[in-house]
C-alpha cells in the first residue's frame, strides 16, 4: 500500500476524483434548494409538487445531452435515484436550508 500513496499519478488521479467528487455534492445541494423552491411555490399555488411528465422529459433531455461514457441505463439508474433522494430530502424540510 506504501507504493500506491509514493506514486504521484495516483495521488493526482484520486485529488482530481476528490474535486469531482465535491462538485457532485455541490451540484446536489443545489438542486435540492432549487427543487425546495419550486415546491413551496408549487404548493402555494395549489399544486402537485410531483410532475411525471416533467421527469420523463428530464430524462430524455439528459439522455441526449449524455456523451459517455456513461451508459443511458446508468443514467437512468442515477436519474432516478436523484428524484427520489430529492423527493425525501424536500419532504424532510432540510433542503432549504
Amino acid at each position: 500500500m506504501a507504493e500506491q500513496n509514493d506514486d504521484p499519478l495516483i495521488r493526482q488521479l484520486r485529488e482530481q476524483i476528490s474535486d469531482a467528487d465535491r462538485t457532485i455534492i455541490e451540484s446536489v445541494n443545489a438542486r435540492l434548494k432549487l427543487v425546495a423552491r419550486l415546491k413551496e411555490y408549487k404548493e402555494s399555488r395549489g399544486l402537485s409538487f410531483v410532475d411525471p411528465e416533467r421527469e420523463e422529459w428530464m430524462l430524455s433531455y439528459l439522455t441526449r445531452a449524455n456523451r459517455g461514457p456513461l451508459s443511458a441505463e446508468g443514467l437512468q439508474e442515477i436519474f432516478n435515484e436523484i428524484l427520489d433522494l430529492t423527493k425525501r430530502e424536500v419532504g424532510r424540510g432540510e433542503a432549504g436550508s
